[in-house]
Formats: structure tokens, sequence, C-alpha cells
């Protein structure tokens, strides 16, 4: 029977056993860590013996706890960066209950036709749930057209007219100069205003900003998603976004 130093001794040696698993020779710092949880050489090699036998025999505790790591390092850089993601831009890039909940962040492209899909669950979301708050950031990565349409965007933002904005750039088809010019004036935006808006360094700095976030967060395309802690890439429907903002509520 092994009784030096618990549970802190099985996860030392547990650990020294990982780094043998993945062909790490164990650092002295293990071994320092072992000696300091009390295991001796004899205990260490026996309660090696032990984790490795129940690992083999439940080989499925290895990707439960990479998922549960995984899981938490993603809460990490959330964490870092949630006032940047949460808040909208010009206090304006948003929809529904401005002292929700909880917070649907939506990275988005005019040219992706999966968000486009995505503004109609979106919309079912807001209709039903009147303690959502809907934050819209702009993720321009398909085309220049796109890049101007995100621009129009933020000018309307600035304007109080995002929302706006957003649901008839998508319901007026692919961005190009004609329908980004034709969605804006439909919505009333000042068009001298938000051109002289969209040349300057605020603009191109909230772009650039949601891209190195899209990056950091690795979202590998449009729709993208952060509710609470979870992130999500695609076009997850009106189930997928329940389900996120059920979870994200939960955890409160």
């Amino acid at each position: 029977m092994i009784m030096a130093g618990g549970s802190l001794a099985i996860a030392a040696a547990a650990a020294v056993w990982f780094m043998q698993m993945g062909s790490i020779s164990a650092s002295d710092d293990a071994a320092q860590a072992a000696l300091a949880a009390g295991i001796d050489s004899k205990e260490q090699a026996a309660i090696e013996a032990i984790v490795r036998d129940y690992i083999l025999k439940n080989p499925e505790i290895i990707p439960e706890a990479v998922e549960i790591l995984q899981t938490r390092q993603k809460a990490q850089a959330i964490n870092e960066i949630r006032k940047d993601i949460e808040a909208p831009f010009a206090g304006a890039a948003f929809a529904g209950n401005p002292n929700g909940d909880v917070i649907v962040v939506e990275y988005s492209d005019f040219a992706c036709p999966y968000c486009k899909q995505t503004t109609a669950d979106i919309g079912r979301i807001l209709k039903e749930d009147k303690n959502i708050k809907v934050v819209f950031r702009e993720l321009p990565i398909l085309s220049e057209a796109s890049n101007d349409a995100a621009l129009m965007a933020l000018a309307a933002a600035k304007q109080g007219k995002y929302f706006a904005f957003h649901k008839t750039m998508f319901a007026t088809g692919r961005p190009t100069p004609s329908t980004i010019e034709n969605a804006a004036k439909e919505v009333g935006i000042d068009m001298t205003a938000a051109r002289k808006f969209m040349a300057t360094p605020e603009a191109q700095k909230e772009l650039q900003n949601n891209i190195e976030i899209a990056r950091k967060l690795q979202f590998t395309g449009t729709p993208a998603f952060v509710v609470g802690n979870q992130t999500e890439v695609g076009a997850i429907g009106y189930d997928g976004l329940k389900q996120m903002i059920a979870k994200a509520r939960g955890s409160k």
C-alpha cells in the first residue's frame, strides 16, 4: 500500500509518467517535485505503474483531459480581451437589451452567405429573448467590397444607425459599390460624413483589431461567435446559438 504524499504524490508521479509517454525526459524540476511530495524512487515507480495501468485501461481520459485544458485556455484567452470584444463599436454596433445578462458577439462579413443566413437566427433570438445583447463585429476577410461594406457599417454606427444598416446590407445583396450605397441611403446615413469617417485611422484600426482578435481566438471563417467562454465558427443556426446562450446563462 502506497502512503507517501497522498494525491499530491500521485499527481507528481503522473506528471512524470506523462512526460515519459511523450518521449520527453523527466526534468530535474519534476524529480525535485516528487521528492518534495515525499516520494522515493521505489514509491515513484510503483505509483507510475498504477497510473500507467489506469490510463491504458481508460484511454478515453486523455482526450477528455485535453478538451478540459483547451476549454480553460480558451476561457483565459477570451477573458484577456473580453472588454474589447463585448464593448460595441461607437456604443452603437449592437442589438437587443443593452443590459442583457448574456452577450452574444458575432463576427461577420457582408460577403459571407452564411452570415446572411444567420441574420434570421439572430432576429428570432432577439424577438424571443428580451435579456440578450448581440454585439456585432466586422470581420471583412472575403473581398475588398466586404471591407468597404464593413467600413460603411462602422460609419453607420457612428451615426447611430448600425443595426438598420446591418440588416439592410444583408438583405440588399452581396457588397458592391452600388449595393453598399443603396443600403446606406435606405437607412438614412449621411453619406458625406460616412465617407469622411471611413477614411479615418479610427475606422481602419477597428477592422485591424477585429482581425487580430479573430486570429487570437483561432477563427477560421465567418460567422464566428463568442458567448461567455465559448466560441463557435460557422452557421450554427438558431438551435446552436440557443445552446451557447443557455450554457453561458447557466454558468453565471
